[in-house]
């Protein structure tokens, strides 16, 4: 009989298959990967796999949620060291700079997601609109202390700049929006 599987394995061998996945769907698509690539860059078994995650639909989401929490995550940490309330947000923007910049990158993985379901997956939909509205609270939050009210324009300068780059591939978008807010901000 096979030893149990402890609670240390299970973790480890979810955050392989994440990463994996995440990988994998950011790079090609979500629909253009097979369960059977998912399989082999993870090194798990697909009876493995299913039991952490029952469809193919629930690994995406949970992937999305994943990578929010880092990418938020790294973005606040990089716009919170900054201490004045207008650098802040323009740190935003520097951040986005560096993001656009990376070997690989391939734009706005939600929107990569909004663009392969649609509205046929209610629970990625619903996933794309939870990572949107957390995003955009964290702008609104940093705008806010500046006492400027332009937390709207904010947030859609960084959705665009962020599809632009994405579909350009070019990082220019984030240079672009910033000087736009810093004129929002006044000098």
């Amino acid at each position: 009989m096979p030893a149990a599987v402890t609670d240390e394995q299970n973790r480890v061998d979810r955050e392989a298959l994440l990463d994996a996945a995440e990988k994998l769907f950011y790079e090609n698509g979500i629909q253009a990967v097979g369960m059977d690539q998912v399989r082999a860059a993870s090194g798990l078994s697909l009876k493995r796999i299913y039991r952490f995650f029952e469809a193919k639909e629930d690994l995406v989401v949970a992937m999305l949620k994943r990578r929010d929490e880092r990418w938020r995550g790294s973005l606040a940490a990089r716009v919170e060291q900054v201490e004045d309330p207008r650098e802040r947000v323009l740190a935003i923007f520097d951040w986005l700079a560096e993001w656009f910049a990376e070997p690989g990158f391939r734009g706005c993985a939600w929107i990569n997601a909004h663009g392969e379901f649609g509205p046929s997956s209610a629970a990625v939909l619903a996933e794309v609109r939870a990572h949107k509205q957390a995003f955009h609270q964290q702008i609104e939050n940093w705008v806010r202390a500046t006492g400027q009210p332009v937390a709207e324009v904010v947030y859609l300068l960084a959705e665009g700049a962020i599809v632009t780059a994405g579909i350009s591939g070019d990082p220019a978008p984030a240079r672009q929006a910033r000087e736009a807010v810093k004129t929002l901000l006044g000098e």
